[in-house]
């Protein structure tokens, strides 16, 4: 019945024959089928309902997450013109529960420690709508640019992004977080049945090394948490060393850390998850014979204080609450020096709050800082807050990055495209393209297919320049 997996390592085998029991049988017959695609939605940019109605390739929805969907195994989600606009990001299904879990509200402050390249991390922004602020880190700095690209595809505006050691972060911001997600570097034993190739690095390094490493990111994990503070601890493996074990190191090194509750196993939506091993009843396992995705392991702490808490119930956030016209007088002129007039007259068409006090300007470059912005002064930054653009002489070009943070009722001008016009994709391909004068005003203009913003442009009577960034563009 399963003579084609031959690729499986022995000793992974005979570990999980020996951790399933007679359930051993069903789980090896699952290496048999196709892996489980899945894509998540942004909901800073769209409803789940409306996403559904609109993107083609879904097959149904991930139960445990409500924004999460199957796609068919031959669409190719990465080349649709929704992904450019940053509605939502690829994502195997059962790595979508840890952000899920995570109790994250409007006005937290969030650090996901090992971010990279961006599923959980964009999940976690979306969560906050841009209030509050999110610290994502991850300490190759070649992966924390690919986790760079997506924050910024999806539009999240107070994201800082880092590339540290845990234990250089730990003495920045101790006890400074209230909710923190380490999904930890791990064997990858849950994703065998996606990538193949992850056994060779299995059987080189084996599961102890990956235990280590784990048990010196967590200890600074526990330290920047806030007293009544929520920590998800997940992997993508089913090994009860980096699983378990580890979570057990959490207990016994951290009194003050307390197993939570992250889900009602009764409940329909999680049908097919299984209880941690060891007693650890409060935590989760997913195993492919049981559930529709791959292996994942997620386990929710807490912080204790008895007199102190932490938000876990959600901050409804009144969105027509936050637009803002900005009006700039001379007085303002004058005292940002900076800032030249161009770039206060783009601040002027934008209908999100450019607050001067919040800019930070780094050889031309503008960035808005998130409010209450910590001080990161000596790490190895590579965002802070919303890249707006670059002032250069007399000129001001606003960022890619601020093309997707904005909705397309927050800028003046507009080219609006259907997702049928072929100028969609030679827009995206930078370009040039046709563009009637009645379509869109003289200047820059964001272009948007479907009311979804994409990138910039300049118009002057017809005339086109296509100002996509090159680096993102459709290939």
């Amino acid at each position: 019945m399963n003579n084609n997996l031959e690729w499986l390592p022995t000793g992974f085998l005979a570990g999980m024959e020996a951790l399933l029991g007679e359930e051993y049988d069903s789980f090896l017959a699952s290496y048999n089928d196709e892996h489980l695609r899945g894509i998540r939605c942004n909901t800073l940019k769209i409803s789940p309902d409306e996403f559904e109605n609109k993107t083609p390739f879904i097959t149904g929805r991930v139960t445990w997450t409500k924004n999460g969907f199957y796609t068919r195994e031959d669409d190719q989600p990465a080349k649709h013109p929704y992904y450019y606009a940053g509605l939502y990001y690829i994502q195997e299904p059962s790595a979508m529960l840890p952000a899920s879990l995570l109790p994250v509200y409007p006005g937290d402050r969030v650090l996901d420690l090992c971010a990279a390249p961006g599923g959980k991390t964009t999940e976690l922004g979306a969560k906050l709508k841009g209030r509050g602020i999110l610290v994502c880190n991850d300490i190759s700095a070649s992966r924390a640019k690919a986790l760079l690209k997506n924050v910024e595809l999806f539009g999240i505006k107070n994201a800082v992004v880092v590339s540290e050691e845990p234990k250089n972060l730990e003495e920045r911001f101790e006890g400074y977080f209230e909710k923190i997600l380490v999904d930890a570097p791990c064997s990858g034993e849950g994703m065998f049945r996606k990538v193949h190739s992850i056994t060779k690095n299995w059987m080189q390094f084996g599961s102890g090394y990956y235990a280590d490493i784990q048990r010196k990111i967590l200890p600074s994990a526990v330290k920047m948490l806030k007293t009544g503070g929520y920590m998800l601890f997940s992997t993508c493996t089913f090994s009860v060393n980096e699983d378990e074990d580890s979570l057990q190191f959490i207990l016994e090194n951290f009194p003050e850390m307390e197993l939570v509750s992250a889900i009602d196993f009764s409940d329909p939506s999680y049908a097919g998850f299984t209880k941690g091993y060891k007693g650890f009843d409060k935590a989760i396992r997913i195993y492919p014979h049981k559930c529709r995705g791959e292996g994942h392991f997620a386990a929710l702490l807490k912080k204790k204080d008895p007199y102190e808490s932490v938000s876990d119930t959600e901050d409804v956030c009144d969105e027509t609450a936050i637009k803002f016209q900005n009006k700039y007088d001379q007085q303002s002129r004058k005292k940002y020096k900076e800032i030249n007039e161009e770039t206060f007259e783009f601040f002027e068409s934008l209908k999100i709050q450019i607050d001067l006090k919040r800019l930070r300007i780094k050889d031309g470059r503008v960035y808005l800082l998130p409010d209450d912005m910590p001080e990161i002064s000596g790490l190895r930054v590579l965002r802070t807050g919303l890249f707006l653009g670059e002032i250069k002489s007399s000129r001001f070009e606003p960022s890619q990055a601020l093309a997707l943070a904005l909705k397309a009722d927050e800028f003046e001008n507009i080219l609006n495209l259907s997702l049928k016009d072929d100028r969609v994709i030679r827009y995206l391909k930078c370009e040039s393209i046709d563009v009637k004068e009645e379509e869109a005003g003289k200047g820059y203009c964001l272009v948007c297919v479907d009311g979804f913003p994409l990138g910039w442009a300049k118009t002057d009577k017809g005339r086109f320049k296509n100002k996509y960034l090159p680096s993102w563009r459709m290939l």
